[in-house]
């Protein structure tokens, strides 16, 4: 695998900006011709710097507006119920992220809920169902201040 240079985390950058432009206009952005600029992403992608292209969709529209941070405490940590969790947690559709972490709590979850009713039927009608959940405690966000989907090439 190549290591980025400085060319490729420009190119890295136009797409995180925006993913839906032509190879015409990222060639043009970075100061490549439209050949070697091409071959470059295909490269990221072959390489694993490029995983995927996302559309943004408004939650609010799709009536989920809150967003609500969930801490989970599992009874265990034994193979069964870690595979359990986090495969009932990729099923539902309201889980945005799941993350394992350190700490006071084992998982943190991003959850997409339609006010506090859609939450109250998300842990009540998912969540508690799933088997090995000791303790949780959740935080409503009021806004979100910055969203990215990866870390900016050439700022860490």
């Amino acid at each position: 695998m190549k290591l980025l240079d400085k060319i490729d985390r420009k190119i890295l950058r136009v797409l995180l900006g925006n993913a839906r432009l032509s190879n015409n206009q990222i060639a043009e952005t970075v100061g490549l011709s439209q050949s070697p600029c091409w071959q470059r992403i295909r490269r990221l992608e072959n390489d694993g710097f490029i995983t995927g292209y996302v559309a943004m969709l408004d939650q609010s529209l799709l009536g989920a507006a809150e967003t609500v941070i969930i801490e989970v405490t599992l009874d265990r940590h034994d193979d069964e119920i870690l595979e359990t969790f986090g495969q009932a947690m990729a099923s539902l559709p309201e889980v945005l992220e799941v993350y394992l972490t350190t700490g006071e709590y084992d998982y943190l979850l991003k959850v997409a809920v339609d006010g506090t009713a859609g939450y109250e039927e998300f842990l009540r009608k998912k969540l508690y169902k799933v088997p090995g959940i000791r303790h949780s405690r959740s935080s409503f966000t009021l806004r979100c201040l910055k969203r990215m989907h990866s870390i900016v090439p050439g700022d860490v």
